[in-house]
């Protein structure tokens, strides 16, 4: 259940990111630009449905797309990958969900969530980065709770650790990265990584 989007212009463009000295502005421009990449492949499977147009010279039998499609960003940091899939996607629809690690329990809780309905959607949970896997998995619970079924996780750099937690907490979902790196380091960060995708792409500290 696990796919590794490997392209020449998301490693190209993946390449910018990580680089440290890279600002702000072309750290948010690349992060729009490989979503979009990735989000075409990873609608390639999604069900579609029969319909008959007019054309201008005649009528016709095509396909157009059988279920809703819902993005679900984690708060804050998964903000960053709405505008590259919607740009792709306009129809698709938009929920929120925050997350917190309590620091005594070290256990995530939801603070925030608004989510359109999801029962018959393609949902697509985002986040840049999959180090423990920890927020993803307690989201992507939240999310079932709320009816989703169809549920795609969608990260730009992920960390083996994260993808086992994800995998035993919810087999069902499909975990799509564009890379797959090395490990977590001792503080909980992903080696070689990008460092803190939220700060880099609202150029906080």
């Amino acid at each position: 259940m696990l796919h590794v989007i490997e392209h020449p212009l998301i490693t190209h463009k993946l390449a910018i990111m990580r680089d440290k000295n890279t600002k702000t502005k072309d750290f948010r421009e690349n992060l729009d630009e490989i979503a979009g990449l990735m989000a075409y492949e990873i609608c390639r499977d999604l069900p579609t449905v029969d319909v008959k147009v007019e054309t201008p010279i005649t009528t016709c039998m095509t396909k157009k797309l059988a279920k809703d499609i819902v993005l679900v960003p984690i708060l804050r940091a998964g903000l960053g990958l709405v505008n590259g899939i919607s740009a792709l996607i306009p129809s698709c629809k938009v929920g929120f969900i925050g997350m917190y690690r309590d620091e005594e329990t070290l256990l995530p809780h939801e603070y925030f969530a608004k989510f359109p309905m999801m029962d018959e959607a393609t949902v697509m949970v985002l986040d840049p980065m999959l180090a423990t896997g920890g927020s993803a998995a307690a989201a992507i619970t939240n999310i079932k709770k709320r009816g989703a079924k169809d549920i795609r996780l969608v990260c730009l750099v992920g960390a083996p650790e994260g993808v086992k937690a994800i995998q035993e907490a919810h087999p069902d979902v499909d975990i799509y990265l564009a890379a797959l790196d090395d490990h977590l380091n001792e503080k909980g960060y992903i080696v070689p990584g990008l460092g803190d995708a939220g700060d880099r792409i609202f150029g906080t500290k």
